[in-house]
């Protein structure tokens, strides 16, 4: 049975719940409940597990915090034997307007903490889904924006692009990252006025 690895960057405990860095296990719990399935307290992270049209899906949301990541996603692939062809990173980005979002087959981190610890330790190759966050902060307040809380009208504009997301890991099981790119990646730079 083909496997696949779906992670959600975010930070765990309560205090980090509904930041902008935790938009990648935003994704992943929208995943998680459109599927009917719920994530359990596992290894380096809490996983849920769930399969479409004959493959198995593991989704997780790193308990590591986001700067060692890496961790969980190496420990991850290796005790499912999962492909890194198959492991699809989403995680927030401060470079991509809120609402907007980009898939990429491969590449840098982008100065992403989270993906900068995933590349140290597995490489530029593997998918991620960057999920623009916007960049409304001064000079130097960076971390405070990306560990605030996003409010009520800044979820309505950010909301159809998770659904988005949802599909975009579907497809990207089903049909792989090629198509998938194609398919999605113009939907990501209008996902704000769509």
């Amino acid at each position: 049975m083909d496997k696949y690895l779906i992670v959600g960057l975010g930070n765990p405990g309560a205090e980090y719940e509904m930041t902008r860095h935790n938009t990648g296990f935003m994704v992943l719990d929208a995943f998680a409940k459109a599927s009917n399935i719920v994530f359990e307290d596992r290894r380096y992270g809490f996983v849920a597990e769930t399969s479409l049209k004959g493959r198995k899906v593991l989704l997780l949301k790193p308990t590591t915090f986001m700067n060692l990541s890496g961790n969980a996603v190496r420990y991850w692939l290796n005790k499912e034997n999962i492909d890194q062809s198959r492991l699809l990173v989403i995680s927030d980005d401060v470079a991509l307007p809120l609402g907007q979002f980009r898939l990429k087959a491969n590449g840098s981190n982008g100065g992403h903490n989270g993906l900068g610890h995933i590349q140290q330790l597995i490489g530029q190759q593997y998918a991620r889904l960057r999920m623009g966050i916007g960049n409304d902060f001064p000079h130097g307040m960076q971390v405070n924006w990306v560990l605030g809380r996003y409010n009520d009208e800044e979820m309505q504009t950010l909301q159809p692009a998770i659904n988005l997301g949802v599909d975009i890991i579907k497809s990207f099981v089903l049909a792989g990252i090629d198509i998938t790119m194609n398919q999605y990646n113009k939907l990501g730079k209008g996902a704000k006025n769509g």
